[in-house]
């Protein structure tokens, strides 16, 4: 089926090769490159979230593991886990994306607005779940947001009540400089008039 450097004869998809690639590799951290060679197409990425999240293998990277780098992955079991359907349509997501104003529902950046961790890159929106499927939430318009990459990473299924987070996040803007308490003002009176 695969040549010594990983890479699949052409029959299969690029997940069959990347599942199989993993499955040749349990417990080892593989790198993007060597995923990426082994996918041969530009969406692997992609692919490695559909196994992770659509088919249940336990796929971890930076995010989930301390010890990996970023763009390193390693599959911990060969046994998948009942996969957790997140699916949400591309109608819903416009749908919702739409109602949010293109902005992100935490922090307030809008979509295509320069990225305030990195001006290089420009702000890109998720559909989050309020509640998170694998905590009994739906798909339902009412429990979905969108979020902006930054705030959708740092949120990684944690929940804290409406009030305390905006407790936390009153109290963090009064501790800034008035010049940059007033920048926050302006931008909100901009949003809301």
């Amino acid at each position: 089926m695969s040549s010594g450097s990983g890479r699949a004869s052409s029959g299969s998809s690029a997940r069959d090769r990347l599942l199989a690639f993993f499955l040749k590799n349990v417990g080892k951290v593989v790198t993007k490159e060597q995923l990426s060679a082994v996918a041969g197409i530009s969406e692997w990425a992609r692919r490695v979230r559909e196994l992770r999240d659509n088919f249940g293998y336990d796929i971890q990277s930076d995010r989930d593991c301390e010890d990996l780098s970023p763009g390193d992955y390693r599959l911990t079991s060969l046994a998948p886990r009942k996969a957790i359907k997140r699916d949400v349509s591309s109608s819903q997501r416009a749908r919702i994306l739409a109602r949010d104003g293109y902005t992100c529902q935490v922090c307030g950046a809008g979509a295509g607005e320069p990225d305030p961790s990195d001006t290089r890159r420009r702000v890109r929106l998720r559909v989050d779940h309020v509640v998170p499927v694998s905590e009994g939430g739906s798909n339902e318009d009412d429990n979905l947001r969108a979020l902006c990459e930054a705030c959708n990473a740092g949120r990684s299924n944690l929940q804290v009540p409406l009030s305390k987070r905006s407790i936390n996040f009153m109290a963090s803007i009064r501790r800034l400089p008035r010049d940059v308490q007033r920048q926050v003002y302006e931008f909100l009176k901009q949003k809301f008039e």
